[in-house]
């Protein structure tokens, strides 16, 4: 898996499926925004590879920018196609695979928990 930080000018208009590039038989991580609270990356994933089960202390939005995904929810699949999304809800066990390839951004808000009733 290759992970890399970019830093994105600011107040300049982004077309985020472009800055991502498939790598045969990979998974590559661009890291758009990196903060203590939060942070937003876009994903590639070759066909055929997944990104491992974890689970997060936080939610998790997953945006699909190209392609199809497989999200694995606590061993609930639902298949997403482009421009649908999901929240992986904070302490539940997923793993995302590429039945076919496809580019995500992936978004953690890591402040607000303490706000919740």
């Amino acid at each position: 898996m290759k992970d890399e930080i970019l830093e994105f000018e600011k107040s300049k208009a982004h077309i985020i499926v472009e800055i991502i590039e498939y790598v045969a038989d990979s998974v590559v991580i661009k890291t758009i925004i990196k903060k203590s609270t939060g942070n937003i990356s876009a994903v590639s994933i070759d066909s055929g590879e997944k990104l491992e089960e974890k689970t997060s202390p936080f939610d998790t939005f997953i945006q699909i920018i190209d392609g199809k995904a497989e999200i694995i929810i606590e061993d609930d699949s639902k298949l997403l196609e482009t421009g649908e999304s999901i929240i992986i809800p904070a302490h539940s066990p997923f793993s995302i695979k590429a039945n076919d390839r496809f580019k995500m951004i992936s978004t953690i808000i890591k402040s607000g928990y303490e706000d919740v009733s």
